[in-house]
Formats: structure tokens, C-alpha cells, sequence
């Protein structure tokens, strides 16, 4: 049996859950101007536009938490593929405002889902030496759904002056029905994808979970791996473990901080807005949408820098590589807007600059570490308080950029989110350990000392 293909398999499938994601966060950056249009929307409902999404994604997050340990891994990938569905449907044919919100909050429960569930998932499949690569295989997915999203942007307006259906009058709409394919794709894929051995064992289903783990490793591998999981769970029944407990309260602190901090970097903010800053930077719409295409390019490209070198070089090698060009990147962009010399292409090379550094660390490394610094007893639960974090942080962001981009003006934006990057890079270097290479049942005693 070819163990490597298998495995890969089941990881890229379930990654997908991150390319729905990626779409769904990025197609409202070409849509979002013609809704504002067609809707008459001022600044608060542009931004509740955007944020209603979001605010689904924390329903969704939650709803994972309590449903996850219930009813399996493979069950709640399966809700949120059909959550993306629904939602793609809704937006395309929603026929007022508040069905169209209904149906942005519907995909962003399918984003909440599957950004707890997804790379968790692949935490609990891929060996120990690979896990970096695979969980950043999430966070790839992310980036293409992302550049997906701008691209099928791109076309449908290209040909919306030519049609004759309303989904082409309306671009809008057909920018949005677009995110049924992928989601159809996604439910097609998770058929042959078997349910977590880790979870199995968690509801005392040994012998499923030791037959499944035959499958992706060879026989003494995975009789090894079966016996780790076995002595884990004993270990937990006795030590009787909570999100409270000492042994996991440094780990829950180390992933909100760092699921909170990747997202005060501005990150979406760049994403949805992308257009609205190249055009207040003095570029026309089309150039500004084909900009975007280019970042998600860069973007999409530099997170393979990521599979690479995360299971190499290590977690917090990333972080401090990436961290230093973000903050830079960030402070030259403020600079170009508060001293009005945003034309040409500067701006351009500084939020690719941005990007790349992104890209290749606290973008997919956050999502490694989370994922991997909890046991498996609690994982569930931690997972879902430190994604539910990214995703306040996420809608935060979200409902209030606009706001601070017309109140506080580009520049001040810009180095707000350097501020909070620096912060990031001191907590990184201070407090984040090192994970590479440990297996999940290792993490149990990963920070009771620092490394």
C-alpha cells in the first residue's frame, strides 16, 4: 500500500475546508462595491456586510466545539462542505439585503467549521515529521481559495457587460454562485476520507481506529502510534485534565496570543479592502482588482515556502523571519501615505513584501501550533477557544477597519498593525516553544519547562 499517497490524499481533501475558506473571505473584496451600489449602503452597512460573515464564523466555531467530540471529525467537515453550499446559493440569489447578510453569516458558520476542524483534522492524521508541511497544506488552500476569488472576480465582471442573465447584470451575484463549484468538489473528496483514529479512541472504538491507522502508516508504526494514544487517554482519566490545568493553560495562552496577533497584523484588512487602498492610492478600479490578482499570487506562492521549511527549520524560526519583514513592510506603507507618495509602484512591491513574509510564517505556522500544542482529550475544546480568538479578532477587524481607515487615514492604520506585529515578534521570541518534530502525545509535557 503507498502509505505517502494515501495520507496525502485525506490531508488535501480535508485542506479544501481552507479553500473555501480563502474564497469566502476574498470574493466580497469584488463584490462588495456593487452590493454597496445596488443596496444603497452606507459605511456602517458595508461594514456589517463584510463583518455578518464573520460573525457566522464565530457561531460556527462554537457550534464546532460542542459538536465535534459528539458526533466525529468527518461528520462536522461534511456540515460545513454543505454550510459553503447553502451559502453560495443564498448570496448568488438573495433578492434583499437581509437575505443576502442570512446567507453570508450561513458560509461564514461553513468557515468557523472547517477553521477549527480542518487543520485539526490533519494534526491528528499526519506523522510527526511532516505535520508542519501537512497542516500548512491548510493554509495553502486558504491562499489558492483566496486567489480563486479574485481570478473568478476578475472574469465575471470581464464578461458582466456582455450578459444577458441577471447573475451577469448583477456581477455580484454570479461572484458568489461561483463558490458552488469548489464546494460540490469538497463534499465529493470527504467520501473517502475515514474518521480520526484519535477521536475513535476517545469514544472507545479502538479496534475502528487501529484499522484506519493500518491504512496510513506500516504495521509497526502504527502499532506504535495506537499504543501512544492508548497510554495518552489512561493518562488523561487519571490526571483528570482541564483547559484549566497548568499543563494546558501556557499552550492556550501561547495559541489565542498568536491566533489574535495574526490578525491584528492586518492581514484581512489587506484581503477585503485591497481595491479601496490601491484606489486611494491613486489607481483606477481595474488596475486596483488586478493588483489584488497579483498579491494573491504572491500570497498563494509564498505559503509553499512554509511547507517547505516548517518541519526544517522549525516553527519559531519562521515567526521571527517572517514577524521582522511584516514589520518593516508595515512601517514603509505607512510611510508612503503619510508623507503622499503612494503613486507608481512602491506601495505595490511593499504589500507584496507584507504578504510574502505572511505567507510563509504566523499565517500557516499560527495554525500548525494551535493545532498541535494540545491533548487530545482537550484538543477539541482548546482548538475552538483559540479559533474562536482568531475570529473576534477577524470580525473586529473587519467591522472597524473601514471606519479607521476614514477617521485615522491609511498611515496611522498601517503602523497600528506594525505595532501589533512587534508585539507578536517579542511574544514569539519569548514565550513560543519550539514543536517540530515532537509527536501530539509528546505536547503533553512540551511546556512544563521552557526550551
Amino acid at each position: 500500500m503507498n502509505f505517502n499517497k494515501r495520507i496525502n490524499y485525506i490531508c488535501f481533501a480535508v485542506a479544501l475546508g481552507g479553500l473555501l475558506f480563502g474564497f469566502d473571505t476574498a470574493v466580497i473584496s469584488g463584490a462588495i462595491s456593487f452590493v454597496k451600489t445596488q443596496f444603497s449602503l452606507d459605511t456602517v452597512a458595508e461594514g456589517w456586510m463584510v463583518s455578518s460573515g464573520l460573525l457566522g464564523s464565530i457561531i460556527g466555531v462554537f457550534a464546532t466545539g460542542i459538536i465535534s467530540d459528539k458526533i466525529g471529525r468527518k461528520k462536522t467537515i461534511i456540515v460545513a462542505a454543505i454550510m459553503f453550499l447553502l451559502s453560495g446559493f443564498g448570496c448568488g440569489f438573495a433578492s434583499s439585503f437581509t437575505l443576502l447578510v442570512i446567507a453570508r453569516m450561513i458560509g461564514g458558520i461553513g468557515v468557523g467549521m472547517a477553521s477549527v476542524i480542518s487543520p485539526m483534522y490533519i494534526s491528528e492524521f499526519a506523522p510527526a515529521d511532516k505535520r508542519g508541511r501537512m497542516v500548512a497544506y491548510y493554509q495553502l488552500a486558504i491562499t489558492l481559495g483566496i486567489l480563486l476569488a479574485y481570478l473568478s472576480n476578475a472574469y465575471i465582471l470581464s464578461i458582466s457587460d456582455n450578459g444577458t442573465s441577471e447573475l451577469l447584470q448583477q456581477p455580484w451575484r454570479g461572484m458568489f454562485v461561483v463558490m458552488c463549484i469548489p464546494s460540490l468538489l469538497f463534499l465529493l473528496m470527504l467520501v473517502k476520507v475515514p474518521e480520526s483514529p484519535r477521536w475513535l479512541v476517545e469514544i472507545n472504538r479502538q479496534q475502528e481506529a487501529q484499522k484506519i491507522l493500518y491504512t496510513v502508516r506500516p504495521k509497526a508504526a502504527a502499532d506504535k502510534e495506537f499504543n501512544d494514544i492508548l497510554h495518552a487517554k489512561s493518562r488523561a482519566k487519571t490526571t483528570s485534565v482541564s483547559l484549566l490545568h497548568p499543563s494546558v493553560r501556557i499552550p492556550l495562552i501561547i495559541g489565542i496570543v498568536l491566533a489574535v496577533l495574526q490578525q491584528f497584523s492586518g492581514i484581512n484588512a489587506i484581503i477585503y479592502y485591497g481595491p479601496n487602498i490601491f484606489q486611494s492610492a491613486g489607481l483606477d478600479s481595474s488596475n486596483a482588482l488586478m493588483f489584488q490578482v497579483i498579491i494573491g499570487t504572491v500570497n498563494f506562492l509564498s505559503t509553499i515556502i512554509a511547507i517547505a521549511y516548517a518541519d526544517k527549520y522549525g516553527r519559531k524560526f519562521l515567526l521571527k523571519t517572517g514577524l521582522t519583514g511584516i514589520i518593516i513592510s508595515l512601517i514603509l506603507c505607512g510611510i508612503l501615505f503619510y508623507t503622499n507618495h503612494t503613486q507608481g509602484y512602491l506601495l505595490l512591491v511593499l504589500m507584496m513584501l507584507y504578504i510574502i513574509c505572511f505567507a510563509f510564517s504566523i499565517g500557516p505556522v499560527t495554525w500548525i501550533i494551535i493545532n498541535e500544542i494540545f491533548p487530545t482529550h482537550v484538543r477539541v475544546k482548546a482548538v475552538t477557544v483559540c479559533t474562536m480568538a482568531l475570529w473576534i479578532a477577524v470580525w473586529l477587524v473587519g467591522q472597524f477597519f473601514p471606519w479607521l481607515l476614514e477617521k485615522a487615514g491609511p498611515a496611522f492604520t498601517f503602523w497600528a498593525f506594525a505595532i501589533f506585529s512587534l508585539i507578536n515578534l517579542l511574544f514569539s521570541l519569548t514565550v513560543v516553544k519550539e514543536t517540530k518534530g515532537k509527536t501530539l502525545e509528546e505536547m503533553d509535557t512540551a511546556f512544563v519547562a521552557p526550551h
